[in-house]
């Protein structure tokens, strides 16, 4: 039975001595006639495993068919390694070559630019960065379901099509199977528009109002014609949903939420967050243990917009009570002056969706944004609307189809309770955690304005 690379390196000298195999793909082979090393990894962890090999066994001549890239299996037995990188390497019993690798194999350079490797995302997990991001993505999700199932959070399924736009941004990817869009929509395989979701939050909500807490992990899409180092056309949302709870709770989960997310890294990914902090971002461990050791700063919107008119800096978007925050906005609040997280509440509810609960001074709602340094807003959520009457009065007003809402507003006929939750752009999270400037590099196919291969 093969040995995952990881399990070796992180054994005890027990290990020594041990007869194990190994598979994966070749890294590097350097032939000295006498003796060969061949490094091989499997993307169980970001450092390869040396082999090595005598002239002397019969196996040597299989050497020459070996290339970079190529997938072999090993048998041999676990040494120590007399060398300072790593502490055991395999002394070579047998070779078996699985796939040979051509000449023309991508990956025959140690480094490659990001824009280089976007052109061959199926291959780019074989590289340090992509493999890295790769784990770290795993981890995060993981501790994610664990982080919500620890505090009785019911993992539920939401659709992905749906005839709802939950934002009221109209940014939609419509889903048919007529081929003349002009047709009714009747004829339509629904029966009426349908689109790919932007959120579960909706159909979320339903299951609070019933089960208390719930949490979404799923794919969300967006039609927005964006070429940012932020957006993506297909991404993936963590959206939870609880009742009983308002905004101050649910700024209290959001900043647990991430506060924890940042500590898994540092401990269940040490390898590779050491890896990004030499390479992507200096500084990174010590950025990720500030953000673990220091309360978020919470500020209103109104405050935030004094803050932004007194720092005499020149932004290229206007800084004005009414209009939303920009990534530059953001930015700044996070990085420049309170140089950590920062939780803006009580938006103006003109530039925020309708189903969020209106304060008492009726200019503002009950909505919060975690803006994180590098990133600008990494979470979004709100106090839901839980009065039917103020509810309807809003997609009223928002110019929204009453009867694809009526199920919404039914939620606040039977039973409602005041409910809360939030969405984490995963991604965004990810970028956040790693250091990594461009979101198309921290999800394993990106789906952009123009981009849908692979």
């Amino acid at each position: 039975m093969r040995l995952k690379i990881k399990k070796i390196l992180k054994a005890d000298d027990k290990i020594i001595g041990k007869k194990v195999k190994i598979c994966g793909w070749v890294k590097t082979i350097r032939d000295q006639k006498s003796f060969a090393f061949i490094e091989i990894s499997d993307g169980s962890t970001l450092s390869n495993l040396q082999a090595i090999i005598d002239s002397t066994n019969d196996e040597y001549r299989k050497i020459l068919e070996i290339s970079i890239g190529a997938s072999i299996a090993i048998d041999g037995e676990v040494v120590k390694s007399p060398g300072k990188n790593q502490k055991y390497e395999i002394k070579i019993d047998k070779i078996q070559i699985i796939g040979t690798s051509q000449e023309d194999y991508p990956l025959q350079k140690k480094r490659h630019s990001f824009e280089y490797l976007r052109t061959i995302s199926h291959l780019r997990c074989r590289t340090n960065m992509g493999g890295a991001v790769t784990r770290v993505r795993n981890s995060l999700i993981y501790h994610s379901h664990k982080f919500f199932q620890d505090r009785d959070f019911l993992y539920i399924q939401t659709p992905i099509i749906t005839a709802s736009d939950t934002e009221g941004a109209g940014d939609l990817f419509r889903v048919t199977t007529l081929e003349d869009l002009r047709k009714d929509p009747k004829e339509d395989f629904f029966k009426k528009k349908t689109f790919l979701t932007v959120s579960g939050q909706l159909n979320a909500e339903a299951f609070a109002c019933g089960m208390s807490d719930v949490y979404v992990f799923s794919p969300a899409f967006r039609a927005e014609n964006s070429h940012t180092s932020r957006h993506l056309a297909e991404f993936w949302m963590l959206e939870p949903e609880f009742a009983f709870a308002d905004l101050k709770d649910n700024v209290a989960l959001a900043s647990d939420y991430i506060k924890y997310m940042a500590k898994v890294a540092l401990d269940e990914n040490e390898e590779d967050i050491a890896f990004f902090d030499k390479f992507i971002e200096k500084g990174l461990i010590e950025r990720l243990k500030h953000v673990i050791e220091s309360p978020f700063e919470v500020i209103t919107y109104t405050d935030a917009i004094k803050i932004l008119e007194k720092s005499n800096k020149k932004f290229q978007y206007p800084v004005k009570w009414g209009n939303d925050l920009q990534s530059e906005h953001e930015r700044y609040l996070s990085e420049e002056h309170f140089k950590k997280p920062v939780v803006v509440i009580d938006y103006p509810k003109e530039i925020k969706a309708f189903y969020m609960k209106d304060n008492s001074d009726g200019k503002t709602v009950a909505a919060m944004d975690i803006l994180v340094p590098k990133i600008g807003e990494i979470v979004g959520g709100a106090q839901r609307e839980d009065s039917y009457d103020l509810l309807k009065k809003k997609i009223e007003m928002k110019k929204l189809d009453l009867d694809t809402y009526k199920w919404y507003l039914d939620l606040r006929k039977y039973g409602t309770v005041p409910h809360a939750g939030f969405g984490v752009g995963f991604e965004r999270l990810v970028q956040f955690i790693t250091g990594i400037e461009n979101i198309r590099d921290v999800i394993p196919f990106y789906r952009a304005t123009g981009i849908a291969d692979f």
